[in-house]
């Protein structure tokens, strides 16, 4: 999956280049690339070699990378960064206990999703014992187009971010049902908002049904979106619908209430 959207660059002197190439190499590793020779690294970064080769010594000094031989590979000291966030927002009081509920009554698994680029990023997942096709967990990203958690939070963008999103997307088909048609996302995008949820059934995999519902922060601006997920054996999607709608919006107005008890926690989650 793409990693965060880049920005353009700033010229000014408050702003470090080196810190953004080495975060460019953390980035840089992912399912698909674990280990990289320092070629792959600088192909994947878009680095010139010997500054790739810098940024790699000085992660590797500091204990973030390791390297075997001629490859390099993370270590687990880079989910201290992921921890710190989860630990300083208070995303275990604030999501998981809803979440866990909805689990609990439905059997579904159920996240908390933000949109990170053109991806959703999961920052909160309780799972299900039952085996679904594709598995997720705090940090998973998938296309924002193909789940119900991407279009809610799309859905409820102002016109010209959805525009500019747009203009950057490409809706490739993962499966026979993924929407592919800007024009077709778009009418997806107003429904969603006008019955303040969507469902999505093999849409990003095969045999996954989802429906998702806005979290929305302090100021009534979406902040995440919060779903269940299932198998399409257990449940139609009509009846996921009727059965957790009530239960999943139940869920976002607790953890919107804590949103305004944790500001902080609603200022970061602020594109």
């Amino acid at each position: 999956m793409a990693g965060p959207p880049k920005k353009a660059k700033r010229e000014d002197g408050e702003y470090l280049s080196t810190l953004e190439r080495g975060l460019s190499v953390l980035r840089a590793f992912n399912q698909s690339r674990p280990e990289m020779q320092l070629s792959e690294v600088a192909a994947a970064t878009g680095l010139n070699p010997a500054v790739a080769r810098r940024c790699l010594n000085t992660l590797v000094h500091l204990g973030y990378v390791a390297q075997h031989g001629r490859r390099f590979l993370l270590r687990p000291e880079v989910l201290v960064f992921g921890s710190a966030f989860l630990a300083s927002m208070n995303m275990e009081q604030v999501a998981a206990p809803p979440l866990q509920r909805v689990r609990d009554e439905t059997g579904d698994s159920s996240s908390m999703a933000v949109l990170s680029g053109h991806d959703i990023l999961y920052i909160a997942h309780v799972s299900t014992n039952r085996r679904i096709r594709l598995g997720a967990s705090v940090g998973t990203r998938f296309p924002a187009y193909a789940t119900s958690l991407g279009k809610v939070m799309l859905a409820y963008q102002d016109d010209e971010a959805i525009d500019l999103w747009l203009e950057g997307a490409e809706l490739a088909r993962l499966t026979e049902h993924t929407v592919t048609s800007k024009t077709a996302l778009r009418k997806r995008l107003r429904q969603a908002r006008a019955q303040g949820y969507d469902s999505a059934q093999d849409e990003l995999d095969y045999g996954i049904v989802s429906l998702a519902v806005p979290v929305f922060d302090g100021e009534r601006r979406i902040a995440a979106a919060i779903n269940c997920s299932t198998s399409t054996t257990r449940v139609s999607q009509d009846e996921l619908v009727r059965t957790r709608l009530p239960l999943l919006r139940e869920a976002a107005a607790e953890i919107e209430d804590s949103l305004r008890r944790w500001p902080a926690l609603s200022h970061a989650l602020r594109p």
